[in-house]
């Protein structure tokens, strides 16, 4: 075990400004005021792009930051100043970022980029869970403070307690194993276990009460540290690839896994790419070492005995992996685990489903368990109702904005929503708000089980749910904290490129923002009642004469092929069909900038209904999200707008004689 670290190599302040990052890669060495100000809100999106994703091993070292994108905070136009090896080539050990380093997707990738690149400390003021938990997994420390940069640089042996002090029982034992298959081989030798929590009886909420039940203990308290046992284990091919080769180099060529007939994989992000890749990332060989990850799944769930949810004949897959998590497996009061930060959206039924990286799936696949940290909670109370044409994307992203989750203190949080206006939501509304506490950097996002619960699984999947009476937050439950909003006061919403917590109401916009592209789709805005929305936009406006403006592509991605087929049954085709509407089979696609609905250049404007629109994410385009709803009308006008602003503005120059109405009026730049 590790009991002192010594660092000789140097320093990469990830600074804020480009020319800070080149003189560094250079060969200069700076002080933390040369690199002043740090980079803050540091997603794993920059740290390894999508596309470089599609390698799985040490060939990942070549990629470390090239996707971080800066001076857009100061002013510019935002530049990526991080070129292939430059990381690996400059003698790099140590990293350090601002705030909330590792936001954003769940990919492992992005620390095993950074480790095989030489990194061995990242230092931020703040990490979000999945990312931290996966370097600590990988073996690569974090740190929270920057004054230890002066102490290696000196040559000081720092004993590893240093750092700890972010680290729960178990992590500690992680660390200094160094990484989860150290402390996993250690576990399973009888030299350690994990202990159960020992409380006594009393209040929990609904969340704190399903993993007290699946621990077999009365009582679940903030701060434990435990190892779940998961009811589902599910991964897809961006992810199950490396977890296959780091589970072979831990265990060996031919592990024996726990339950296979619990673990699920999907084959639902890259099965469109090649309708999308350009012929420059084609002559990288990307397409190529895309579909080997997805050959290296097919081949490891032949191998096993894994159910593979694969490619559908008429095209793309059956579904992306969240859609049919909660469409035909989770229940209410289950533990979930997936490769996906987006795990969370089986939350929407009661389960308590949270991402884990591509090491502790690996783990799990032969413990059958998973390491959680118990944290504590967040109530976000839901008055009122929606106002008609608000929808639960636009609740998502002005929680986003507000300041408790913007600044983070959400992260690694049970997110629970509660109140009428949930009360009053379908199951896939419900959805969107856990699925997008992916966003807000919460462990889970949940809701306790209700009549509609009972009335989704029933009509949805057949099965026949009975709502227990444990199946509740205790009144006196403790929570961190508390949010009330009144959702009558909701008005359309829209985040503003480069980050989902840069929300602002539609109506606050200053001037019109023409689009090129309008995407709907996605695990957040793929699903049946999505559809809908985007149907009844299209609906009103070929029933006033519009159609998808002229230069507009608007791209729709069903969730699934169940989602597909009740489109089909309802007649929503035909309208799609009708407004000009371009339909994509279902896959992840655009959100992971791996199918249409991506832009293609710097110069391209999107409105899209996905979750995330960090740099570089969806193509080098500017990224805007809004809710199903916005962005069909906006497909409608060309430029951004709310259906209830197109409807008015519709019904505005209907009343004035002559006049033109302003989708036709205001012609495509």
């Amino acid at each position: 075990m590790r009991t002192t670290v010594r660092l000789t190599g140097r320093v990469l302040w990830l600074s804020e400004c480009a020319d800070a990052i080149t003189r560094q890669l250079a060969g200069e060495n700076l002080g933390r005021e040369d690199a002043s100000p740090l980079r803050d809100q540091l997603s794993t999106d920059e740290i390894t792009p999508a596309w470089a994703c599609m390698h799985y091993d040490e060939t990942l070292a070549e990629y470390a930051y090239v996707g971080l994108q800066c001076d857009a905070l100061l002013g510019g136009a935002g530049t990526f100043p991080v070129t292939a090896g430059a990381v690996r080539r400059g003698g790099f050990e140590v990293s350090v970022a601002g705030a909330r380093r590792g936001k954003g997707s769940s990919r492992e990738a992005s620390p095993f980029a950074e480790l095989s690149a030489g990194i061995r400390l990242v230092i931020a003021e703040s990490f979000d869970r999945i990312y931290q938990q996966n370097c600590q997994n990988l073996g690569l420390l974090t740190a929270t403070d920057a004054g230890l940069v002066e102490r290696l640089q000196a040559g000081e042996d720092i004993p590893i307690e240093t750092f700890l002090e972010d680290c729960d029982a178990l992590g500690e034992e992680i660390v200094r194993s160094g990484g989860l298959f150290g402390y996993t081989r250690r576990r399973l030798s009888g030299e350690l276990s994990a202990p159960l929590p020992r409380h006594a009886p009393g209040p929990m909420t609904y969340g704190e009460k399903v993993l007290a039940r699946a621990l077999g203990v009365p009582r679940v308290r903030s701060g434990d540290s435990v190892f779940l046992r998961a009811d589902w284990r599910f991964s897809h091919e961006y992810v199950t690839p490396m977890a296959v080769s780091f589970l072979h180099h831990a265990i060996g060529p031919d592990p024996a896994l726990y339950r296979t007939d619990t673990i699920l994989c999907f084959e639902d992000h890259l099965t469109q790419l090649d309708a999308v890749m350009d012929d420059k990332r084609r002559a990288l060989g990307l397409l190529d070492a895309a579909q080997r990850l997805g050959q290296v799944q097919r081949d490891f769930c032949a191998r096993h005995g894994i159910r593979l949810h694969g490619r559908a004949a008429s095209g793309g897959s059956e579904g992306i992996c969240h859609a049919i998590m909660l469409e035909r497996y989770a229940l209410p009061g289950q533990i979930v685990v997936g490769t996906d930060s987006h795990t969370p959206h089986c939350g929407a039924i009661g389960a308590f489903a949270f991402g884990v990286g591509t090491t502790e799936m690996a783990n799990a696949w032969v413990t059958g368990d998973a390491r959680l940290a118990v944290p504590s909670s967040c109530l976000i109370q839901l008055h009122g109702r929606l106002p008609e044409g608000v929808s639960a994307k636009d609740l998502a992203l002005h929680l986003l904005h507000l300041p408790y989750i913007r600044d983070g203190r959400a992260i690694g949080q049970i997110v629970e929503f509660a109140g009428p206006a949930v009360a009053a939501m379908s199951i896939d509304e419900r959805a969107t708000l856990t699925n997008m506490v992916a966003e807000i950097g919460g462990l889970t996002g949940i809701v306790v089980p209700d009549a509609e619960t009972v009335r989704y699984l029933r009509e949805r999947r057949g099965a026949d749910v009975v709502l227990e009476d444990w199946m509740k937050s205790d009144p006196d439950a403790s929570y961190a904290h508390v949010i009330e909003i009144d959702c009558g006061k909701m008005s359309a919403m829209l985040a503003s490129p480069g980050d989902p917590g840069n929300g602002l109401p539609v109506g606050a916009l200053r001037a019109p923002v023409r689009i090129d592209i309008a995407y709907g789709g996605s695990c957040t805005g793929g699903k049946r009642d999505d559809l809908r929305a985007y149907h009844d936009v299209l609906a009103w406006g070929l029933a006033h004469g519009l159609h998808v403006a002229n230069g507009v592509r608007f791209f729709l991605q069903f969730g699934s092929q169940d989602v597909r087929e009740y489109c089909a049954r309802a007649g929503l085709l035909d309208v799609f069909e009708a407004a000009g509407v371009t339909l994509v089979a279902p896959s992840c696609g655009a959100c992971v900038n791996a199918g249409p609905g991506a832009s293609r250049c710097a110069e391209e404007v999107v409105i899209s209904a996905q979750n995330r629109n960090f740099p570089g994410r969806s193509g080098p385009g500017q990224m805007w999200l809004g809710s199903p709803a916005t962005v069909a009308a906006s497909a409608l006008a060309g430029r951004i707008v709310s259906f209830k602003q197109l409807q008015q503005e519709f019904a505005q120059c209907a009343r004035a004689v002559g006049s033109t109405p302003p989708a036709a009026a205001a012609p495509h730049r």
